[in-house]
């Protein structure tokens, strides 16, 4: 691709995406503002791996500074930007709704704009399965409609999606759209269940099983997510020529735009994801069995035929060999 905006550089998905890229010998600009949504430090050792690269530059910067953003692209002029970039977090979307607002709305707002004013060859997006919402149709499937969210943070994914076929449409700025599933390993986001557990259990505390660990998700381990978002990077978006107004499919377009499912394809039990990570520790969580929170969904499972189709890849990693990884990694990075 050549130089590559990653935004959320120093994010979970983000890291380990400029390293995938840096690798395989792109140029990589690590665009992050570094927030205090969880530990900095954690962000921090991510980046320091990154800028052992000659080929890396960090930019400290904010997406919802238009001034910052705007003289971002006119100086870099970049080939292809991925934008993983976002306030995150289902549940916090409930307690402070504007930061959602300014991140991943007014934030996404830009990106779309320096692309647009700066030509860049194609803009890949994360999406989230959250944009399901009230779906119970089984698996999820780019082609279902996604008009029901369950929180403001799917809300603001279905908005982003919307807004990049606006300008896929309007300007032919090429557009792919992910939506993510679930997604953990090694040097993982401390708010998210795998993280939480770990941290618990060697604590000594127990862990909060909401739904009564009913739950189903399709976890998707972090190595197979990057490497999908490269592969998809590298198939840039043409119209549809079977793309009709009388039957809209909403995963394609008459514009250069497209939005595929990257997830495991296999959902697990959150019981067995707990008991392999009650395995890989070597020890019995005590559970804290709760009902179901706000905004949460009972089940996800990702319908990846198109992803397989277009781009010829397939998650693959099994949940118990994912879980044993980021075992070994917390237990290295905390010394415990």
């Amino acid at each position: 691709m050549g130089k590559v905006l990653v935004t959320g550089a120093a994010g979970f998905i983000g890291s380990h995406l400029s390293l995938l890229l840096l690798e395989r010998g792109d140029q990589v600009v690590g665009l992050d503002n570094l927030n205090d949504y969880y530990e900095v430090t954690l962000k921090e050792a991510r980046l320091a791996r990154l800028t052992a690269y000659p080929g890396f530059t960090f930019v400290k910067l904010d997406l919802a500074d238009q001034a910052g953003m705007r003289n971002l692209f006119e100086r870099e002029r970049f080939d292809g930007v991925v934008n993983l970039a976002a306030q995150a977090g289902v549940r916090y979307s409930l307690i402070n709704p504007m930061s959602y607002v300014e991140t991943n709305l007014v934030g996404f707002t830009h990106i779309l704009e320096g692309c647009r004013h700066s030509g860049v060859k194609h803009l890949v997006f994360a999406s989230s399965s959250s944009v399901y919402g009230a779906n119970e149709s089984m698996p999820f499937s780019v082609h279902q409609n996604v008009d029901h969210p369950l929180s403001l943070y799917a809300a603001s994914k279905k908005a982003n999606e919307l807004m990049a076929h606006t300008y896929a449409h309007l300007f032919r700025l090429p557009v792919t759209g992910l939506r993510f599933f679930t997604v953990y390993g090694p040097w993982g986001r401390p708010d998210m269940a795998l993280f939480l557990f770990t941290r618990a259990m060697l604590e000594g505390r127990p862990i909060d099983v909401f739904n009564q660990g009913r739950m189903r998700r399709d976890f998707t381990y972090i190595d197979d997510i990057v490497a999908g978002v490269v592969k998809v990077l590298d198939r840039i978006p043409t119209p549809d020529p079977a793309w009709t107004g009388m039957h809209p499919d909403p995963a394609s377009s008459s514009a250069p735009y497209r939005i595929y499912n990257i997830g495991n394809n296999q959902p697990v039990e959150l019981m067995a994801y707990i008991s392999a990570l009650e395995e890989a520790l070597g020890m019995t969580a005590q559970k804290n069995l709760l009902p179901m929170q706000p905004g949460d969904v009972p089940a996800t499972w990702a319908d990846v035929e198109d992803l397989e189709r277009d781009v010829d890849f397939r998650p693959a990693t099994p949940v118990r060999e994912g879980v044993r990884r980021f075992v070994a990694w917390y237990r290295s990075y905390y010394k415990v």
